[in-house]
């Protein structure tokens, strides 16, 4: 993890958690093999009130709550990415300006964002649901409703366009696209996740609408639209970046970059036995 992540080399102090969500309480068990506290990590409701309880604890916010069947984001990992972030902005001017695309219900990077780095941050989404469910997380707390502002998409054909009005200047965009090429397919990878776990498919309850998990072409198709569109913002972001899950997906992005003329970086990200990265690139910007 990001060395200045503060979930890096700690396991979760469920007493001080507990102490600002008693909900918390009732999924906190005793992990006989190594004698501390832990939680069942494939329980939905389980990882939701942990994440609230994080959210609470160590990034000041006064409430959030997650819609039924809505993505329910790791919070140790999400923060990585935020602190990545800052790093490629670390020159630019202040006050900074970041974009959240596909801010999801959970608005976890628009959160982050404002709540660790005092951006200010604006997120929007294709799902009326997830609008509606974000908008009320931020309303939660004074300091988000003041720095942060939620925009429904409402078309699908678009990313940025839409979002980005003519005298808007943002620092950066984020994304975690959506990662599956259709609902068979998340559905087959989650069984074989709760199967890892010893569960069975009956048990099968993974998070996440639609547009959180999959899209026609998957994570692939998605990033090589997003970096096609985001020439027609160039002068009007600094940086945009995504998370890449796929390696593989890699060097197709690559390629098409080259072809805009865009410089671009990918740093490796590790999250316990999980691998990803995280992508920038700019048409009139350096990474050092």
């Amino acid at each position: 993890m990001h060395p200045r992540n503060i979930h890096k080399n700690s396991s979760y102090d469920f007493d001080s958690l507990i102490k600002v969500n008693k909900a918390l309480q009732e999924f906190v068990t005793l992990n006989k093999h190594t004698n501390s506290l832990t939680i069942d990590f494939s329980n939905p409701k389980a990882v939701i009130e942990l994440n609230k309880s994080l959210l609470i604890h160590h990034y000041g916010l006064n409430n959030w709550e997650l819609p039924d069947g809505f993505l329910c984001p790791p919070i140790p990992s999400r923060v990585d990415y935020i602190h990545y972030v800052a790093d490629i902005i670390k020159k630019e001017q202040k006050p900074i300006k970041g974009l959240d695309i596909g801010v999801g219900a959970n608005a976890i990077y628009t959160i982050l964002g404002t709540q660790v780095y005092n951006w200010d941050m604006v997120g929007c989404d294709i799902n009326a649901q997830s609008i509606d469910a974000a908008q009320k997380n931020i309303d939660f707390t004074q300091n988000l409703k003041d720095k942060t502002k939620i925009i429904y998409q409402t078309d699908n054909a678009n990313i940025f366009k839409g979002i980005i009005q003519q005298d808007d200047y943002f620092h950066f965009t984020m994304c975690n696209p959506p990662f599956y090429t259709s609902e068979e397919d998340a559905s087959k990878n989650a069984s074989q996740k709760l199967k890892n776990l010893g569960k069975g498919a009956s048990e099968l309850n993974f998070g996440g609408q639609h547009s959180e998990l999959w899209c026609n072409g998957g994570e692939a198709l998605f990033l090589k639209r997003m970096i096609k569109q985001s020439a027609d913002f160039k002068t009007q972001v600094g940086y945009f970046t995504s998370l890449v899950s796929r390696k593989e997906n890699l060097s197709k992005l690559e390629k098409q970059l080259k072809k805009l003329k865009a410089n671009y970086t990918i740093i490796p990200m590790e999250h316990g036995n999980k691998k990803t990265r995280l992508i920038a690139w700019s048409y009139n910007k350096t990474f050092n």
